[in-house]
């Protein structure tokens, strides 16, 4: 019962966000005539602000958000970690040097979404390297191993891009688009996003009773019917779908996968298959938050995403880095 009255205290925490953020705005129009516009309105330019710019931008936050919480719960699932996160797997980071590419060689100018396909690709690319890596029977040791180096040689050759840059124009889009925005996106971006959020949760919800098996080990898993590898597979695909796409028109927002689950365990309890759904709307619930923390706080300025979950994620990894010292 308490599990029920948690997922409902989130949705409706969750709805109230999403019209919260609907109505923050540099216009300064009342709620009422926000809402009006949005719902009634004509082809008038408060109509056109509210369903072309804040309505995308709300649900990618949303979007989002619940998929870096349901990435991030999957993941310290499977490894039994509860500081893991989805971008272990190397994925943001192989997404973020698709897009550096596609700003650095001009696609972005020729093409509107180029960069959102460049980062897809450079997710594409990531699975592809770490279930080769990885292999069948590899563990979850063997997962992670190859996650830090994909994400290490990833880094790498996104500084390198930096360094070699010619076009300081283009180098600074590249830092500015790095640290992760909600603004100036559209229903496109939905479009966009949407397909690999379903994917991704389409595989990983069904895999709650696995992950709870996984408490007691991989071999008692396996002895009570658990097909690790499919588990495994399923679960990078489904994690890679959600967090490549979420990259992919957001940039690198960070910290969420791992502090909303962390935040979420104890009132589920050690049952990684329930943290799941619980996860996806914390998370929507983090991003639509600093989503409408970065539009209050310096309303006239450009002020990023990823830097406001990281301000807010940070103190919170530091405390956990604490409290797991203090364990050993």
């Amino acid at each position: 019962m308490a599990y029920v009255r948690l997922l409902v205290a989130l949705g409706l925490l969750s709805l109230l966000l999403f019209v919260v953020s609907l109505l923050v705005g540099p216009a300064g129009v009342s709620p009422r005539l926000s809402l009006s516009a949005l719902i009634f309105g004509d082809a008038g330019p408060l109509t056109l602000v509210m369903r072309e710019i804040r309505l995308p931008r709300a649900i990618l936050g949303a979007v989002i958000g619940a998929a870096l919480g349901l990435g991030g719960a999957a993941m310290q699932g499977y490894l039994r970690n509860p500081m893991a996160e989805p971008g272990i797997l190397g994925v943001s980071g192989t997404a973020a040097l698709g897009a550096v590419l596609a700003i650095q060689t001009g696609l972005t100018a020729t093409f509107a979404l180029a960069l959102p396909f460049a980062a897809l690709a450079g997710a594409g690319v990531a699975v592809t390297l770490l279930l080769f890596l990885a292999g069948r029977r590899g563990g979850a040791l063997t997962l992670i191993l190859a996650g830090i180096a994909i994400s290490a040689l990833a880094g790498a050759l996104t500084s390198l891009v930096l360094n070699l840059s010619p076009n300081p124009f283009a180098a600074n889009e590249i830092i500015f688009w790095m640290m992760g925005s909600l603004a100036d996106r559209s229903f496109l971006h939905v479009a966009l996003a949407l397909p690999f959020f379903a994917l991704g949760a389409c595989l990983i919800l069904p895999l709650g009773r696995g992950l709870d098996s996984l408490t007691l080990g991989e071999d008692a898993a396996e002895a009570l019917g658990v097909r690790i590898v499919r588990l495994r597979v399923l679960l990078v695909a489904g994690v890679a779908a959600m967090i490549g796409g979420a990259t992919a028109v957001a940039g690198a927002i960070g910290f969420v996968g791992l502090v909303v689950p962390h935040l979420l365990r104890r009132t589920v309890g050690a049952q990684p298959g329930r943290l799941l759904f619980a996860s996806a709307l914390g998370g929507a619930c983090m991003v639509l938050a600093a989503d409408i923390a970065v539009r209050l706080i310096l309303p006239d300025r450009d002020l990023k995403l990823g830097v406001m979950t990281a301000i807010v994620g940070t103190p919170f990894f530091l405390h956990l880095i604490y409290r797991t010292r203090g364990r050993g």
